[in-house]
């Protein structure tokens, strides 16, 4: 790519859009039930990012459906460590936020998928070469062994099957330093739960835990409801930050829920507090077909429906709203059904039960378990659906341990999931009931956690789920977007207007431009101005492309010869800003993709933010990029620039900056393709990974053969310490 900046440079002159040219259109409405939702334009508005594929026809597939008809927006797709590249972990600083309840519960069950899939983020971490601290909080409720830390440690060592290094650096109050790195493999910080600051997500606190770290892979789906500094605060100081192995199965099975395609869609609900479950519960009736109620809410739907009801078994000040639940279901044509009879007990001889209808229990008598006639109209409705979740407990008192109705609904659901009826199980006590009824969970979806899916139902964003970085959700058809897509790429990053864009693919139809724009109004003007001008070589994408860059360009069959920056707002590239444009993971991906020879262009008409801009890419672009020297510059104040823009073509900001006299700061990087004089970093890696494996099987030979393997150790610690070099 030699020649891109001379293929680049032509002058072109073209009239501004207008904002006002572009006609509104009319949207398309799907009727679902009583709802409607467009769908001419599918959007996720999470952290001001919107995605626009409806120019792209059926191309643009969703890799995992978020949720049904644009119903909800609280899940983000988020980037994970499945989809992050290998590469990138090797030498790194990981921290891995895992969950207590799984790794260090008394019964620990390591054929679990769940903990299959904990245990498995942290060896897939230490296989691609990344030095992994594990940090989580727990307590003796979860299993009394658990005291100090070296107590966990070594219970982790026994699970991981490598030695974990307990650190006790945070109650000293001290950063983790680079010597502690080289202690083991794997490292253990102090007890979360130990230290206030982590509930209050403390800045200083959170920083404090990213000491010496690069990449955050959170794995605690059980804390993702929660604003802590372990799962939000410390974010916003690593350079990325994604869902591990387990976090990203459970976020599967949640969004699973919302998914309305098969029919009919029961809702088995336990449990009680209604009044903030409410408005879960009117989610569930906007996509569910019967909703059956088996806990201590019942009570309160009985009251509402009119049923006389002991006011020792319904619950304060919700019976409103009970009574727009119901109405809401009536208005969705969504059935209701509560218990019909329940066994009882008699309060002054517990062991006496007996049955009584639901509407007819004696004073004295107190629920305790369904009773037949209830389980009967369970079992009817049950044997015809195709689709259940299970969500709380079959609890009518929080003082008797009755369990007979929930051991025959465990049954009735495991037997469903055998004639291929979707079934998914939520709650402790609800999965713990499935599992001793169950031969095989394998043909149902367990969620043990339900305090993060009532706030899923809520529709609202889970804090540890939204902190993490976002990756694009469609896969991409470049056939459909570009009549060639082998020609070299071009990308903007913040397109605005799209004027740089559209006008340099008027003047080069050599080459296919893409504009990345997190402003979703200004992206459908764009496309609608390149489908009215027919241009074929442009096309422009409604994406954070900080988090997005990587999973949108990869993809693309073409070489990607130039990236360009132009006048991003300073407000957003101060240093201390979590949401800064250029990140280090954005600018390693930059360096990642750019092909050899290939140009990134920056500008601002803020000098201290091109200078920025400048240094960033010269520290995290791994040594492949260097200043330009292609074109004419201008020495003010010790620092070079160029005379102009070396593409004869200006963004809509950069014609505002010179029609008003100021200045505007341009600089010119060029990838030079390698790290060192050792060759290319990816050879380098490729290396690594084989001497890595090699020095594996070579220590496996050495132990079965019971010989010393101090050598193996000495070369793995040497062939990392050259890596970093």
């Amino acid at each position: 790519m030699s020649q891109v900046l001379k293929t680049l440079s032509g002058p072109l002159s073209f009239n501004k859009l207008s904002s006002q040219n572009f006609p509104r259109k009319e949207k398309k409405l799907l009727r679902h039930g009583s709802c409607c939702f467009p769908i001419n334009i599918v959007q996720s508005s999470f952290r001001g990012c919107l995605e626009v594929v409806n120019h792209v026809k059926s191309s643009h597939k969703e890799k995992t459906c978020l949720y049904d008809e644009g119903k909800l927006k609280a899940l983000p797709h988020i980037q994970t460590l499945r989809e992050f590249p290998w590469e990138e972990l090797v030498a790194k600083v990981v921290m891995v936020r895992f969950d207590s309840t799984i790794l260090l519960g008394e019964k620990l069950d390591l054929s679990s998928q769940s903990a299959s899939k904990a245990i498995y983020t942290i060896k897939y971490l230490h296989e691609c070469g990344a030095k992994v601290i594990l940090v989580s909080d727990w307590s003796r409720k979860i299993n009394p062994k658990l005291h100090a830390e070296q107590t966990v440690a070594d219970i982790l060592s026994s699970v991981l099957q490598h030695k974990v290094i307990a650190l006790r650096c945070i109650s000293c109050n001290m950063p983790l330093k680079r010597e502690d790195l080289q202690k083991a493999d794997f490292l253990l910080l102090n007890n979360l739960s130990e230290y206030k600051e982590e509930v209050a997500n403390c800045s200083k606190f959170a920083e404090l835990l990213s000491s010496e770290v690069d990449i955050l892979v959170n794995d605690s789906f059980c804390q993702s409801h929660k604003i802590l500094a372990s799962t939000v605060g410390i974010a916003r100081f690593c350079y990325a930050s994604m869902a591990g192995f387990s976090l990203e199965e459970n976020l599967r099975q949640l969004k699973k829920i919302a998914k309305t395609k098969r029919k009919p869609y029961i809702a088995i609900i336990g449990g009680g507090n209604l009044k903030n479950k409410a408005a879960a519960l009117q989610f569930l009736a906007s996509i569910c077909d019967v909703l059956v109620f088996v806990g201590q809410m019942s009570f309160q739907i009985m009251c509402a429906l009119g049923h006389s009801i002991p006011t020792n078994l319904v619950e304060r000040d919700a019976h409103k709203a009970a009574l727009d639940i119901v109405q809401f279901s009536y208005d969705k044509n969504v059935l209701m059904s509560y218990p019909k009879d329940f066994w009882c007990m008699n309060q002054c001889l517990p062991t006496q039960l007996e049955v009584f209808p639901a509407d007819g229990v004696p004073d004295g008598w107190l629920p305790v378990d369904l009773g037949p006639r209830s389980l009967e109209e369970i079992y009817s409705l049950v044997t015809n659906s195709k689709k259940i979740v299970w969500i709380g407990p079959v609890k009518f008192s929080s003082s008797c341990p009755h369990t007979g109705g929930a051991s025959k609904l465990a049954q009735m659901l495991y037997k469903q999931s055998q004639c291929e009826c979707e079934i998914t199980i939520v709650g402790s006590t609800a999965c713990e009931v499935i599992k001793n009824e169950a031969s095989s969970l394998s043909s149902v979806n367990v969620l043990e956690n339900a305090s993060p899916v009532w706030e899923f139902l809520k529709e609202q964003k889970l804090p540890g789920v939204m902190a993490l970085d976002r990756a694009y959700p469609f896969a991409i058809d470049w056939s459909v977007v570009y009549h060639d897509p082998s020609q070299p790429l071009v990308v903007d990053i913040g397109s605005g207007n799209g004027l740089f864009i559209m006008g340099m693919a008027q003047s080069k139809k050599d080459l296919n431009f893409l504009g990345l724009e997190i402003n979703g109004k200004l992206v459908r003007r764009c496309l609608d101005s390149i489908n009215q001008s027919g241009i074929m070589n442009a096309y422009f994408i409604g994406t954070n492309a900080t988090s997005t860059f990587r999973s949108i360009v990869s993809s693309y069959p073409g070489e990607l010869v130039l990236v360009s920056i132009q006048c991003p707002n300073p407000d957003f590239n101060k240093p201390e800003n979590r949401w800064s444009m250029l990140q280090r993971s954005l600018i390693e991906a930059v360096a990642d993709l750019l092909a050899n020879k290939g140009k990134v262009f920056l500008q601002s008409d803020v000098e201290a933010v091109a200078m920025r801009m400048k240094q960033q890419f010269l520290q995290h672009g791994k040594g492949k990029l260097c200043l330009s020297h292609d074109c004419h510059g201008v020495k003010i104040n010790g620092n070079t620039w160029l005379e102009e823009n070396p593409f004869g073509v200006r963004s809509d900001w950069e014609q505002h900056v010179i029609d008003r006299g100021a200045p505007i700061w341009d600089y010119l990087h060029t990838a030079e393709g390698t790290r060192s004089q050792y060759g290319s970093w990816n050879f380098v890696v490729e290396v690594y990974q084989v001497i890595r494996c090699m020095l594996a099987h070579f220590h496996e030979i050495c132990l079965c053969r019971k010989l010393e393997a101090t050598a193996v150790y000495m070369i793995g610690d040497t062939s990392e310490k050259l890596l970093d070099k």
